[in-house]
């Protein structure tokens, strides 16, 4: 399903084409899959990007469509990953609180976030600061680009369901539609969600070690 069969699909189910309720119609579809990204892990989620962490330096930026973190890995020149742990600042502090202190990256926290000063894109802090140049390899989950925008998506090709019934629920909602109605919407809605969730827990498995595949 692509952006213009989705905008059809909403107009037919609904039977309106009143102009107001058509302008509000990408907001909807917007709702939607910000829901479902929301409420799902799937690997079409996740992004991986890469940058170089300077000796000393106790700061890493964040990507600006950064979400979540999923992992955090220092490489070191030899190419040996050490994937550093998820903390809280003060216990970072506390662990080391001598800046002077270095070597390997074991630990990294949220330090601020995207409207911090400046208007960065926000930080990680990293402890100890990194005795010698690393390569930074983050693993993170992110929203991508809406069906709006690009005329196509992954959930409109493998997701319809979830997407034009997630939209539904948010027109008819604008729409202050009959309740029975919209528990049928939520209800199916839902149903696809389960499935979808499902999809995100068999991507995060191994089929050969989970004894999946035939021997």
């Amino acid at each position: 399903m692509n952006y213009a069969q989705l905008v059809q699909a909403v107009q037919d189910y609904l039977e309106t084409t009143e102009t107001t309720f058509v302008s509000e119609i990408d907001t909807f579809i917007r709702q939607a899959e910000e829901r479902i990204f929301r409420a799902v892990m799937i690997p079409e989620l996740r992004k991986n990007s890469t940058t170089t962490i300077a000796s000393g330096s106790t700061y890493l930026s964040r990507p600006s469509d950064m979400l979540s973190v999923f992992s955090l890995a220092a490489i070191n020149a030899a190419g040996v990953y050490t994937y550093l742990t998820n903390k809280n600042v003060d216990f970072l502090r506390e662990a080391y609180p001598d800046p002077a202190d270095t070597g390997v990256p074991r630990y990294y926290a949220q330090f601020d976030g995207d409207y911090s000063a400046g208007g960065a894109n926000g930080h990680f802090i990293l402890a100890p600061a990194p005795s010698a140049e690393y390569q930074a390899e983050l693993h993170y989950y992110f929203d991508p680009p809406s069906i709006v925008e690009t005329g196509t998506s992954w959930l409109g090709d493998n997701a319809e369901t979830a997407l034009l019934y997630g939209t539904l629920v948010e027109a008819y909602r604008f729409l202050k539609g009959d309740a029975d109605l919209m528990q049928a919407y939520e209800a199916t809605y839902k149903a696809a969600m389960d499935e979808l969730d499902v999809l995100g827990v068999r991507s995060s498995g191994d089929a050969y070690r989970n004894k999946v595949l035939a021997t």
